[in-house]
């Protein structure tokens, strides 16, 4: 998220030209990283927190309903200056993490706001010591400042593990430590590089080798993946043990039931919606996984699967790749197939500097959409290579970014979603793309390779990522004991996936170390149930919108641009869904059930 160098789109593509590929004018947020408007905005933070503090500690009790609505609207613009220096630094970092500048930038921000902000750590802990009373007669008394009670009631779930004061400012300092590890991870991953038929490679290429028709290739990079992991093992179960024990800290003190618990409030989501959940989709495995992948094994002609199998292309399946000229126009047509609206918000992605789609030596792999603050607008990142699954990425980061910029009238308190839902888009977005391609097919054997793909992704989003947590869970829990060696680290990654994948597969010696370049263990632990969440939720929506499509887009558009005002039973109340029905996961799975039976009866 930079300055603008000229990179060679063909080359990083593997010389496959993709035509150009757009890269991110970050200048919206800023104009370059030693422009007078950082000086300028970091100073007025410095100075407002200050004031802010100076004017409100000890007094939260003392405000009346205009009073306390003046200063959440101070605390907005507070929240909005530092997440626009904050947005900047990092999407610079990200767009290229090996440079020492960038890092140091980010780096430097990151304490200079942590610093800045000491001074309000005071107004969630006074805000948690107030009568409920109190603050309910607030709200009732001023519809705007009742606007938003929700905010303040997710502030208020945290009051049971609310330390002392001084506690929670030592905390607040120490946040940078933790940061450093996770850069320290970002780094490591972004500097690996791979060799494979002579061609040194990055991270983001090789992955993307799995999914070659050529076996051997996918064999290769499998194998090289596995040694590269293997050489800088220590360093990933140093970040996992340390980030699991600061982790296992944090919550013994705070008094967190379990590891999962803060996600969960975080998420705004009952704990026994999510296991539900999670129960849902393992009781699913074997008519899911398990039942494709045995018939994707016949398609190959393999007796046996290798985990360089899971995401081959099947036999029939061409090698086209999509230029990003065509990308743009399946993914836009497919939106204002949907609602003209769609297509407008999602157009300036594409011609104002919004997306960087080209993969880059020492870009962070893998994708994201970033909403910066409410008053500027989201940015996507993008490894595009030219696959047909990175035509549904695009579709999917691009979702995201049109959720955020309708979320985005909500300002800052209110405008984030939970985990949970902020998937909702960009898995909705999918879909529509996905059904819009399928409804082109022009023979059985593109409908089936179609299918076949889509059913793919639906079990990387859900049977994957449920695989994932129980990892999450078993890692997390096995580090309370003590350290964790490599090797056991390995081993408790290897007892979720034969359960998950199914008797199809062998496990290539390696495979054991794969969990170690996966970003979200570090960053954001427990978040990898959202996709399954997401996934189901949509499959509920779109099989209404099939149901019952006249005014399902007005209901659709008034749930995004909802953002996080409201819980997620209220924003699926109107389109008479209710995740808090154990059933209501079953519907979601029976969509992708759906698409194998339709797989199954092509074979007779």
């Amino acid at each position: 998220m930079t300055v603008r160098p000229v990179f060679d789109a063909t080359a990083s593509a593997g010389g496959k030209n993709l035509g150009d590929l757009p890269e991110w004018d970050l200048s919206d947020l800023y104009p370059a990283p030693d422009a007078p408007e950082v000086k300028r905005d970091l100073d007025w933070l410095e100075d407002a927190c200050a004031r802010f503090a100076a004017d409100y500690e000890g007094k939260l009790g003392t405000l009346d309903a205009a009073g306390f609505l003046e200063m959440i609207r101070r605390h907005e613009k507070i929240e909005a200056i530092g997440g626009r220096i904050m947005s900047y630094a990092g999407l610079r970092y990200y767009q290229l993490t090996v440079d020492a500048e960038r890092a140091k930038f980010l780096s430097d921000c990151q304490e200079k706001i942590t610093n800045y902000t000491t001074p309000l750590v005071f107004f969630t802990l006074e805000l948690n010591r107030l009568d409920d009373e109190l603050l309910d007669g607030l709200f009732a008394a001023d519809p705007e400042l009742g606007r938003y009670k929700p905010a303040f009631d997710r502030i208020r779930a945290m009051k049971p593990h609310q330390l002392s004061d001084e506690m929670e400012h030592f905390l607040h300092d120490m946040g940078v430590v933790g940061d450093a590890w996770e850069r320290l991870f970002d780094e490591t991953i972004a500097g690996l590089t791979f060799e494979v038929d002579g061609e040194e490679m990055s991270i983001e290429s090789t992955l993307n080798l799995l999914t070659e028709q050529d076996r051997s290739k996918r064999e290769a990079a499998a194998h090289e993946l596995a040694r590269v992991f293997g050489e800088n093992i220590k360093t990933f179960a140093r970040v996992h043990n340390t980030q699991a024990k600061e982790k296992e800290v944090m919550d013994r003190w705070r008094k967190m039931p379990s590891a999962q618990h803060a996600r969960h409030l975080s998420n705004d989501v009952e704990p026994e919606v999510v296991e539900a959940l999670r129960n849902a989709v393992v009781a699913a495995y074997p008519r899911l996984s398990h039942r494709y992948y045995e018939l994707k094994r016949k398609w190959l002609g393999l007796d046996r699967m290798q985990v360089w199998d899971r995401n081959a292309p099947l036999p029939m399946e061409s090698d086209r790749i999509v230029g990003w000229d065509e990308a743009e126009k399946v993914v836009m047509e497919a939106y204002a197939g949907f609602d003209p609206r769609m297509a407008e918000i999602a157009e300036p992605f594409f011609n104002k500097g919004w997306i960087d789609a080209a993969a880059k030596p020492g870009k962070a792999p893998g994708a994201f959409a970033h909403p910066t603050v409410t008053d500027a607008h989201p940015y996507v990142l993008l490894n595009y290579l030219g696959k047909p699954r990175d035509v549904m990425t695009l579709a999917h980061e691009l979702g995201h970014g049109v959720h955020q910029v309708l979320a985005a009238g909500q300002g800052e308190m209110l405008a984030s979603t939970p985990l949970t839902l902020a998937e909702t888009a960009s898995v909705f977005g999918e879909m529509l793309t996905f059904r819009a391609m399928l409804a082109k097919a022009k023979d059985q054997k593109e409908r089936k390779v179609m299918l076949a793909g889509k059913v793919e992704d639906m079990i990387n989003t859900v049977v994957r990522q449920i695989a994932f947590y129980d990892f999450e869970c078993k890692l997390h829990e096995a580090r309370r004991g003590g350290e964790l060696t490599p090797e056991d680290i390995n081993v408790l990654w290897m007892s979720v996936q034969a359960q998950s994948l199914g008797e199809a597969f062998d496990f290539m010696p390696g495979y054991e170390t794969f969990w170690a370049y996966i970003p979200h263990f570090v960053h954001s632990p427990f978040y990898v149930y959202a996709y399954a969440f997401g996934d189901g939720l949509v499959n509920a929506l779109y099989a209404e919108y099939e149901a019952n499509p006249d005014g399902f887009q007005d209901k659709y558009f008034d749930m995004l641009k909802a953002g996080g005002s409201k819980h997620h039973k209220a924003l699926l109340e109107p389109f008479g869904l209710d995740a808090t029905d154990p059933k209501f996961w079953d519907k979601g799975l029976s969509m992708i059930e759906g698409f194998i039976d339709e797989l199954e009866a092509m074979e007779d």
